[in-house]
């Protein structure tokens, strides 16, 4: 199966026309995504506008390519309106996946999620007066 690729600075959108993520289509998809990741690419938004199902092998490759992109401090976000297969993927309970109903809206979690990473990335959830009273040891 081919699938349609936009390779943008940030990520790289993907649109399949398959019916279902079924069959032969995941495996495409985990080769397509692993060498989306190899050339450096952390954060995928996969039109899923056709797509009405998926079975025991695609929920697997979508966890799998879910992690991938969430150990990289990328996300997967799945663009659909189809509320029984947006049903279907959040029953799914796959951490971080993020599903959304139009491409603009994915794109805009893409640009959230990457300036929450550089923001977040010098946080340590304390504050000068949780220190208050603490002295510095002389010795080594």
């Amino acid at each position: 199966m081919d699938f349609k690729l936009e390779k943008k600075e940030q990520y790289v959108y993907i649109e399949t026309d398959a019916a279902a993520f079924a069959g032969d289509v995941p495996a495409s998809f985990e080769e397509t995504a692993r060498s989306l990741f190899r050339e450096g690419y952390h954060s995928l938004i996969v039109n899923m506008q056709t797509v009405k199902s998926l079975d025991a092998t695609g929920i697997a490759t979508l966890k799998k390519v879910n992690r991938l992109c969430a150990n990289d401090l990328g996300m997967l976000a799945i663009v659909t309106r189809d509320d029984d297969f947006m049903d279907t993927l959040e029953d799914l309970h796959i951490p971080d996946l993020t599903v959304l109903p139009t491409k603009e809206e994915a794109i805009d979690a893409v640009f959230m999620h990457s300036l929450e990473n550089e923001f977040g990335a010098g946080d340590d959830d304390y504050d000068d007066e949780d220190y208050e009273g603490v002295s510095e040891s002389k010795e080594p």
